[in-house]
């Protein structure tokens, strides 16, 4: 997808020459953030190929959620919290749903049966368990008493925050270091690492990409943030759509494109930790950054609130892709089952009110 770097400078021109072209704007920056996403998860592949197969995952996963994050930040500036908490729900249920999903039907049409660690998958799917727990509880307070004067979701917010923080660093202990070897993949198994369009890179290179790569999506993110409102009304989507769907889509399309490559070379504990590391980082360290970086970038502190319909998409990603992968086995029919629930998602979604 390298020839959709064709739409930075498209977007860069539009932003200064065409400012009132708003939605054409928004649509050529998001086309743009999607290579610059793919170029920096090849980069970050790269650096990992030695590294094995649990820090490769946290790796990819970490600078694939650089744009996500970039993204947020812009959003918390402009103070469209509503687009921010979208987006995490998106990235949550997009990386459960549409890129496990995508990497079980494309290696399962080349595999017949592709298998990874059951007890590391297990591990994985009860810490996004707990994330769901943190970001549901809020809610629920809001809406069973939190809605009268002086309620309190943004102090539960920040202390929830603090919980999910020091929760992701002892998950980072435990994969890294305690209990690595459950992490580290089998020795041997798939074919070769390297993909065509990154193996000749050498670390220099590769960071130079990552640095390059993440300097790009920032500058086009504040552009995709800055007419994300008026495309939004222009092409007849809500701002939840557009959070949930385009912005996650648009800001995981490193995990999206590494995941399903990993999954045809039948790598698959790669590939299920890229996209569940990915979600587990979303819930554990993102979300609570935004809601500190709130504090400091945003008009008014940032709570954990979510609308009923996303905590009940949270909570149905999860449970669907614990009964499919708790077994340490895949094919390709489980991955139809996974985009299928997140077609229903996306309908609903673009139906909901605003």
């Amino acid at each position: 997808m390298n020839w959709f770097l064709v739409f930075v400078p498209v977007a860069i021109a539009l932003h200064y020459l065409l400012p009132e072209a708003r939605t054409w704007t928004f649509i050529t920056a998001g086309l743009g953030i999607i290579p610059l996403a793919g170029l920096l998860g090849k980069a970050t592949e790269r650096l990992a190929t030695a590294s094995g197969e649990g820090i490769g995952a946290l790796l990819n996963a970490t600078f694939g959620n650089a744009a996500e994050l970039i993204i947020s930040l812009a959003a918390i500036r402009a103070g469209l919290y509503d687009v921010v908490k979208a987006s995490i729900t998106g990235s949550i249920i997009g990386n459960i749903l549409l890129v496990m999903g995508g990497a079980f039907l494309a290696g399962g049409i080349k595999h017949r049966i592709q298998r990874f660690n059951a007890t590391a998958a297990r591990a994985q799917a009860t810490t996004l368990t707990l994330a769901a727990v943190g970001l549901i509880m809020p809610a629920m307070y809001h809406y069973a008493g939190g809605k009268h004067p002086g309620g309190r979701e943004a102090d539960l917010s920040l202390e929830i925050a603090c919980v999910l923080l020091a929760t992701y660093f002892l998950t980072l202990l435990f994969s890294l270091r305690t209990h690595r070897d459950l992490f580290m993949g089998k020795k041997g198994g798939g074919e070769p690492p390297e993909e065509p369009a990154g193996r000749h890179w050498n670390v220099s290179q590769a960071v130079a990409m990552m640095l390059g790569s993440t300097l790009l999506i920032a500058w086009l993110s504040d552009v995709l943030v800055g007419s994300v409102e008026d495309a939004a009304r222009s092409l007849g989507m809500t701002s939840i759509f557009v959070g949930v769907i385009v912005v996650a889509i648009i800001g995981n399309a490193a995990e999206h494109s590494m995941a399903i490559f990993l999954a045809r070379k039948n790598r698959m504990d790669l590939s299920y930790g890229i996209a569940i590391g990915s979600s587990i980082q979303i819930a554990l360290l993102v979300a609570p950054l935004l809601v500190f970086a709130s504090r400091i970038l945003g008009p008014l502190p940032m709570d954990l609130v979510f609308t009923p319909f996303e905590v009940v998409a949270i909570a149905l990603a999860i449970l669907i892709i614990e009964q499919t992968a708790s077994d340490g086995e895949s094919n390709w029919l489980e991955g139809v089952q996974l985009l299928s629930v997140y077609c229903i998602l996306c309908l609903v979604f673009y139906f909901l009110p605003a």
